[in-house]
């Protein structure tokens, strides 16, 4: 019974620990969301610029495991290319580093209970008493909880130190085998725990309590960050091609680098000591084992970030591409097992809308490339294709809009959930106007069916005029990750006005010709078509009204 009691106590420790990151990272997330966002751009740099990326991005989500998967999703989207998210994995494996030090430097150093009651005190009141503090709050009570269940975790392990972990310690002086014990160990902790942060306070606990020694420890580390790999290899089951061998990146770099490490162990951790000031005793190896932590990840970072061209054609060779088989259209929200990354998520939801956009301009450029020559059999053959876009513009507006819900139903910061709310707003005029697109083929067809054929005086009128729309529509894909600045509103606005005097002067041209005696259902058919064109310039700036304001 002693030993249950104790093992339910070093859950609740260790579930405290991890949900005090997790609302820790929630209220960072929120407090600076609206810059991670900027991020990308510089992500998509070069190399050093993904490193230094990766570390940024993982050093406030606390998680190297929602980097890398948030990776994998941005791959399998098409906004990083595999080459790019290298670096940022090498990066996420220092950025995680971070929670090493916070645990050494001050949850071992100092009276923790006496810190965290009084930080999720403060948070809560912060929290509480406006909405502009709400954030700052929940990272004090996040980092009161953390430090709350680091304690803890402090007093529970030493109880189980005779029995569940007595074994490690049995086995700590077999050289060799010893270390790769304590790597097997860290792996299997982390796969257990699905976090290699929460799995290095433990290992940091466990030494700090004279449970394991350093070594044992440093190689229970390097497991960590081969057992951390399996959230990356998990999103990407049922990605493309890309996204896999992002994942395999992930994999490989995490296993090659804890191969080396194990081969030149001693020499390691010789190093370590060597640049670590303070002894083994207490805090003091605690600290040493952060920074072996720290040393490992930057060593294996230099070591293969030269290579980053030959890694990304070795995981190529060993995932070959293959044709994507065609289905319908899904959009999986990833994130990792323990934080999620809901304002990566948008980004993400941005490129997937811009692709929905691009759609409806392929589609106006095809029926505009129809009305200057084409017949039956043609106009048949473009309605059926248009259809299929059509039927995936469905799709995807569904996909989208469950997609930004689930978005919205994480931690987010005002500018983020009004974000959200525009975007579903664009998805629906983007269908509309797909639709629309769709229904010009239509009524095109029904025309060449029926022999009302235009003039070439008409088409000659018409053409400028499909382009004013075709140039609003490529417009407004390029800036629908942005938010309209006042200029690019005042643009969207002129086009607007030249689509509708366009389209005053050719319903002039088409009653005119009726008075004239000319085809009354050719002209009603031309006119008709111009006023569903002119409702795609509507439709764009619509858009533009929805994405400038703040």
């Amino acid at each position: 019974m002693k030993y249950i009691e104790v093992l339910f106590r070093l859950a609740g420790s260790l579930g405290l620990f991890l949900y005090g990151m997790k609302v820790m990272s929630d209220g960072i997330q929120q407090a600076t969301g609206d810059r991670m966002q900027r991020v990308l751009g510089f992500m998509t740099g070069n190399r050093l610029a993904g490193v230094l990326t990766g570390v940024g991005i993982t050093a406030v989500i606390q998680s190297s495991s929602a980097t890398t998967v948030m990776v994998v999703s941005f791959v399998n989207a098409g906004l990083l290319t595999l080459t790019q998210s290298i670096g940022v994995i090498m990066g996420a494996n220092i950025g995680t580093t971070v929670t090493a030090w916070i645990v050494s430097l001050v949850g071992f150093s100092l009276n923790i209970s006496t810190l965290a009651v009084p930080a999720v005190g403060i948070g809560f009141i912060l929290k509480m008493i406006h909405r502009k503090s709400r954030t700052l709050g929940e990272v004090l009570i996040g980092l009161g909880l953390l430090f709350l269940g680091l304690d803890f975790l402090t007093k529970s392990i030493p109880a189980l130190s005779a029995g569940a972990f007595g074994f490690v310690g049995a086995f700590s002086n077999l050289g060799f085998v010893s270390t790769l014990l304590g790597t097997g160990v860290g792996i299997v902790i982390t796969l257990l725990v699905h976090s290699s942060s929460a799995a290095t306070a433990i290992f940091l606990t466990m030494t700090f309590n004279s449970v394991i020694e350093f070594p044992i420890a440093a190689a229970m580390i390097l497991g960590a960050n081969i057992g951390t790999t399996i959230d990356a290899a998990m999103a990407s089951i049922g990605t493309k091609t890309t996204a896999k061998q992002a994942a395999l990146v992930h994999i490989l770099f995490n296993v090659m680098g804890a191969i080396w490490a194990l081969i030149f162990f001693r020499p390691l951790i010789g190093l370590v000591d060597l640049i670590t000031p303070g002894g083994m005793i207490g805090a003091g190896v605690t600290t040493h084992l952060a920074m072996f932590h720290t040393v490992f990840n930057l060593i294996n970072t230099l070591v293969f970030l030269p290579f980053v061209r030959p890694f990304a054609a070795l995981v190529t060779f060993l995932i070959k591409g293959e044709g994507e088989a065609p289905g319908p259209y899904k959009l999986k929200y990833l994130s990792g097992s323990i934080q999620n990354t809901p304002e990566f998520n948008i980004l993400r939801a941005e490129k997937e809308i811009r692709d929905m956009a691009g759609i409806a301009s392929s589609i106006f450029a095809q029926f505009r490339a129809a009305l200057e020559n084409i017949d039956e059999e043609k106009a048949v053959v473009l309605v059926e294709g248009l259809k299929k876009k059509e039927n995936l513009a469905d799709e995807m507006q569904e996909e989208l809009a469950r997609f930004l819900i689930e978005c919205s139903s994480h931690p987010l910061n005002q500018r983020s959930e009004r974000r959200i709310s525009q975007l579903l707003r664009v998805i629906t005029e983007i269908e509309d106007m797909i639709d629309d697109c769709y229904g010009l083929s239509i009524i095109l067809e029904r025309g060449i069916k029926k022999e009302l054929i235009f003039k070439q005086k008409e088409m000659e009128a018409l053409s400028p005029y499909a382009g004013l729309v075709e140039k609003f529509l490529a417009f407004v894909q390029a800036h629908l990750g942005t938010l309209f600045s006042e200029a690019e509103q005042e643009y969207a606005a002129e086009l607007k006005r030249q689509i509708h005097r366009s389209q005053n002067k050719l319903r002039k041209l088409g009653r005119k010709r009726i008075e004239a005696g000319e085809n009354v259902k050719t002209e009603l058919l031309f006119i008709d078509m111009v006023r569903r064109i002119e409702k795609l310039g509507n439709y764009c700036y619509h858009i533009s009204e929805v994405l400038s304001s703040r």
